[in-house]
């Protein structure tokens, strides 16, 4: 489509803004409401339903309600993976409108809500679908008299906290492997972008998952999230989103019921350039792409480039000629590759570390400020710092936003060292075409994911989370049911 036929579209696009509590679309109890702004022009969407604790408490008691009563968890898993395979299909039936609600929601080009949010999204449902039957217990060895087996049972409610950067992605990425697993769900999207997520919750009625299975709740962190959170009926917390929010959680759940909490929590991710890496114009694509793909708002943002000394300045100048590709756009634009950070307190939270990184002495060799401001929207250009220490700012913290930090080292120790001394660790990666420093150096890196020759080269079989402050417990993957079950040792004594 061009952009004048998206801006058509989206003028006519019915946007959601009730919560999908027990099978019904309804308001917060409160009536209390929010505008939901778009991040592309700063102009208001529509009116969001600003939920709280009374209405979490409905929606965790409808969850509750379903899970007991086996209406989903009992059903023969033919039966939901008929379910789940129909809402993927409905997913894809509308897959237009979700793609314009995240991009309006979230700021992010159409080419990449369309290219990879909504793909990646319908594919997260339906590969669950279809592992909710492959999963098998085990039979443990007993003496003769004895047989005793282990079964995985679903956990009960979970709640889950999605954040506002990749919207529908990170909510089928735990809504996906939660049902399969047999579980009822109480959603909290990012009051950032809850668009997608309530769509989700009106197509899995329409795809027939039962009332009380999937509930949507939008809402603030602060009231609806610490709720939900606090609650003594929820089995589990399955969070992605800040340390700062994720260190709450794990407060809430002790004061309330021990619930578990599986956090994935971001990072300061390591991209490292050998020199001797066989093809540096395809390690400078994904340098580029590392960090500026969806305007920086990524997790595992490739925030750190650690380049080998020897040809330090040559590769950044690989690295400045690819930045200019990811210059912000209209996001309805399908020629944007690039679009708004999500907030104007995102984008002066970013352009505040432009600030403090030229004030600790890195050196600005690109971008470093708004741009498009005319359009009302929040926008900031690619920038990348050379000649940057990894005891500066911008080397220690999250920015979340279009920004590379570039550091030299002179040997294979010291990019392992400075690699590692963070207190993240999602992700890493490192390009070398030396076989046994590949398998070396990916052993030493402490991070839940390592990329060699490629970045973020991988799919919804690897499983997804990290290591120290990132977090811990897995998204993707079979090992994501994990979090969403219950071991169960069984043991029957007979005659023989």
């Amino acid at each position: 489509m061009t952009l004048q036929q998206n801006l058509d579209r989206a003028a006519t696009l019915a946007l959601p803004g009730l919560a999908v509590i027990d099978g019904k679309l309804v308001p917060a109890q409160s009536g209390k409401t929010f505008p939901n702004t778009t991040p592309r022009d700063g102009t208001v969407l529509n009116q969001v339903a600003e939920c709280g604790p009374a209405d979490i408490d409905a929606a965790v008691k409808a969850a509750r309600a379903s899970f007991e009563d086996g209406r989903w968890r009992g059903k023969p898993p033919r039966e939901k993976k008929k379910i789940m395979f129909r809402l993927a299909e409905l997913m894809e039936r509308d897959f237009e409108d979700l793609a314009l609600m995240e991009t309006l929601d979230m700021g992010k080009p159409i080419r990449d809500s369309r290219g990879f949010d909504i793909a990646s999204a319908v594919n997260s449902i339906r590969w669950y679908a279809e592992a909710l039957d492959k999963v098998y217990g085990e039979v443990a060895t007993t003496p003769a008299e004895r047989l005793s087996f282990i079964v995985r049972e679903p956990l009960g409610v979970v709640g889950a906290i999605i954040p506002w950067n990749f919207p529908l992605h990170m909510a089928c990425w735990k809504v996906g492997p939660a049902l399969a697993a047999g579980n009822s769900i109480v959603l909290k999207p990012a009051e950032q972008s809850p668009l997608t997520a309530l769509k989700l919750g009106e197509l899995a009625l329409e795809a027939g998952v039962p009332p009380g299975v999937l509930n949507v709740v939008p809402g603030f962190g602060e009231s609806a999230g610490q709720a939900l959170a606090r609650h003594m009926d929820v089995d589990l917390i399955a969070f992605t989103g800040s340390g700062e929010v994720g260190r709450k959680l794990m407060v809430y759940a002790g004061e309330s019921n021990l619930k578990r909490v599986s956090l994935e929590l971001g990072g300061k991710s390591p991209q490292i350039v050998f020199a001797d890496a066989e093809n540096l114009d395809e390690a400078a694509d994904a340098a580029a792409w590392g960090i500026f793909f969806n305007q920086g708002e990524v997790c595992n943002a490739a925030s750190r480039l650690l380049v080998e000394a020897s040809i330090k300045d040559a590769f950044v100048e690989k690295v400045l000629a690819r930045a200019g590709a990811y210059m912000p756009g209209d996001p309805l634009d399908p020629a944007s590759t690039a679009g708004a950070l999500v907030t104007e307190g995102q984008m002066k939270r970013v352009l505040s570390y432009v600030d403090v990184a030229q004030k600790e002495g890195a050196k600005l060799s690109l971008g470093g400020k708004r741009v498009r401001a005319e359009s009302g929207g929040y926008y900031v250009e690619p920038t990348v710092f050379d000649n940057v220490l990894n005891t500066h700012t911008l080397a220690r913290e999250e920015v979340f936003g279009p920004v590379l930090g570039v550091i030299a080292f002179k040997d294979e120790d010291e990019a392992v060292r400075i690699a590692n001394d963070t207190v993240y660790g999602l992700a890493s990666g490192l390009w070398t075409a030396n076989i046994s420093r590949a398998h070396r150096v990916s052993r030493k890196l402490r991070s839940g994911l390592v990329w060699i020759n490629g970045w973020d080269a991988c799919d919804i079989t690897v499983p997804f989370g990290g290591a120290k402050q990132s977090g811990f417990g897995r998204d993707r993957s079979l090992h994501a049911l994990e979090k969403y079950t219950e071991l169960k040792g069984i043991s029957v004594t007979y005659k023989v």
